[in-house]
């Protein structure tokens, strides 16, 4: 049974994390690829809103493809950690699962 100053804290910690979540959807991060000639930008939803291929990168298809994956996984890798990073400042390492 739970006393009265744990429901309080939980409450708290919860009111944190949905604010936390809020703020990681309003969030941007960039991938890149190919030094730079490739960039997506990605919101903390993992929805992609932007993507920049530079000229030079149009020469090759194939290899255009692939800068276009790495980007998109290197922009998801970014929010991933991001998300992980901020909600470790809530949690204080605590491992919730389902949170990050």
């Amino acid at each position: 049974m739970m006393n009265r100053k744990m429901m309080r804290q939980a409450q708290q910690l919860q009111n944190r994390l949905a604010k936390v979540q809020q703020e990681l959807e309003e969030l941007t991060v960039q991938g890149s690829a190919g030094g730079g000639v490739v960039r997506v930008t990605m919101n903390g939803k993992q929805e992609v809103s932007e993507v920049i291929i530079e000229p030079e990168a149009a020469e090759d298809i194939d290899l255009l493809q692939d800068l276009v994956a790495a980007a998109v996984n290197d922009a998801s890798a970014r929010t991933q950690q991001l998300a992980a990073e901020k909600m470790g400042e809530v949690t204080g390492g605590l491992n919730i699962p389902g949170l990050t």
